[in-house]
């Protein structure tokens, strides 16, 4: 067996069952999940229907790069959503099965150990691996692919003290001359922190110093409040940096559409990279059944849907803002569906704490901030932290939040 697999950590949601392993939930409440990001809005009834309808195409071998079709649709829609000149479906756009095998796939395409990393400060003779930057707290594909990819990966704490969006300026010059990859999350899961022109501006320069890609997970984008956050696309057309260089994002329709189940996104950006990645991906075997590709056609020529979807969660976070803002001194996130909450006083200031109280009192389920992050230095930036995610039901979050009140003796 791989050896690496040895040091992939256990997913956070086993590490949650390994904690409540010996408590039971308070059976006078009904179950409600709001601890995995799995979005819980009906899907739309048109795109569903596209599915239906072209069942007969399961027949057929779907090729890897994916019909010309979904590649305009997607192209249309980055240059109409991120202000884009021109986006040539032909070679700057790649559909894949979900982000998530496309996150950890790319690494494994990109890292290239024949480079001689920082051979300035590695010692004489030595070799050092390729260094993988990345959020902390963070989601855990980005390690585990970096890990199984023999990278080493270096964590950018992202806390209070920096809005929760890391502070790349602190990572030392050593570190970005042995990267390779640096992965953004924005809007960020878990703390919903969204990254400015500034911040991508600051980020390309580094990139183009030190020659590596900037990988942009985008998938909670569609998710905001009052403006549309910028992406990394959008950054590089400001400058002027229209062919993209080192710079590819990650789409998806789980999140913006409701269609977990239907594993359909895209990377977009560098057309060398894509070209690359593309070879890659067919040798590997990842393509989209063809009638998963005419469905997501329609989810992405639509926006009403998503605007509903959007509608949904302000209702929800307004009601909790409403009523527990004060109680949990909660913080609006910038986008996406994720309340990044620090554990109260009452329950010891910690996530782990916390979130038991919560399952065994209230029958809610949440996820502890340490499972998200990884200790640095002595320090771990998700430790007293639980992430709650809104994907339940209006009527199921006034009922959670009745919960929590009770909880907190409000």
């Amino acid at each position: 067996m791989n050896h690496n697999l040895t040091h992939l950590h256990p997913y956070p949601f086993a590490k949650m069952a390994k904690l409540l392993a010996n408590s039971a939930p308070a059976l006078t409440h009904s179950e409600i999940k709001l601890g995995i990001g799995e979005p819980k809005h009906k899907p739309p009834a048109f795109v569903l229907d596209v599915l239906r309808e072209n069942l007969d195409k399961i027949s057929h071998y779907p090729t890897t790069n994916g019909l010309f079709e979904l590649r305009q649709t997607i192209a249309h829609w980055l240059e109409k959503r991120f202000f884009l000149t021109h986006v040539d479906p032909d070679t700057q756009i790649l559909p894949v099965m979900g982000t998530r095998e496309a996150i950890f796939s790319v690494v494994q395409a990109v890292v290239d150990h024949t480079v001689d990393n920082d051979v300035n400060s590695a010692p004489s003779g030595s070799h050092q691996p390729p260094t993988i930057v990345m959020p902390n707290p963070f989601y855990q594909i980005y390690e585990g692919a970096a890990i199984l990819a023999q990278a080493t990966p270096y964590f950018v704490p992202c806390t209070l003290d920096n809005d929760f969006k890391g502070d790349y300026r602190a990572v030392p010059r050593e570190v970005w001359a042995r990267t390779q990859l640096l992965f953004v999350c924005s809007p960020n899961n878990p703390t919903g922190s969204v990254m400015t022109m500034e911040d991508w501006e600051y980020l390309i320069r580094l990139s183009d110093q030190y020659g590596f890609i900037i990988a942009s997970d985008e998938c909670y984008s569609e998710l905001y409040f009052d403006k549309a956050p910028i992406g990394l696309l959008q950054a590089c057309a400001a400058l002027g940096r229209h062919d993209f260089k080192n710079c590819i994002v990650f789409h998806s329709l789980s999140k913006r559409s409701n269609l977990p189940g239907l594993r359909s996104g895209f990377v977009a950006g560098d057309a060398k990279i894509l070209q690359a990645y593309l070879q890659y991906r067919t040798y590997q075997g990842c393509a989209m059944p063809i009638p998963h590709q005419l469905a997501s056609i329609a989810a992405w020529q639509d926006e009403k849907h998503v605007a509903h979807n959007r509608q949904l969660y302000q209702e929800k976070f307004a009601l909790w803002m409403s009523e527990l803002g004060e109680l949990l001194e909660l913080r609006m996130p910038e986008a996406g569906f994720y309340f990044w909450i620090k554990a109260p006083e009452q329950f010891e200031g910690d996530d782990e704490v916390f979130v038991k109280a919560l399952y065994e009192q209230a029958n809610i389920h949440a996820l502890a901030g340490r499972y998200l992050s990884r200790e640095v230095n002595g320090h771990n930036p998700g430790k007293g932290y639980v992430r709650v995610a809104l994907v339940a039901s209006v009527d199921e979050s006034r009922e959670a939040i009745g919960r929590i009140r009770q909880l907190l003796g409000a």
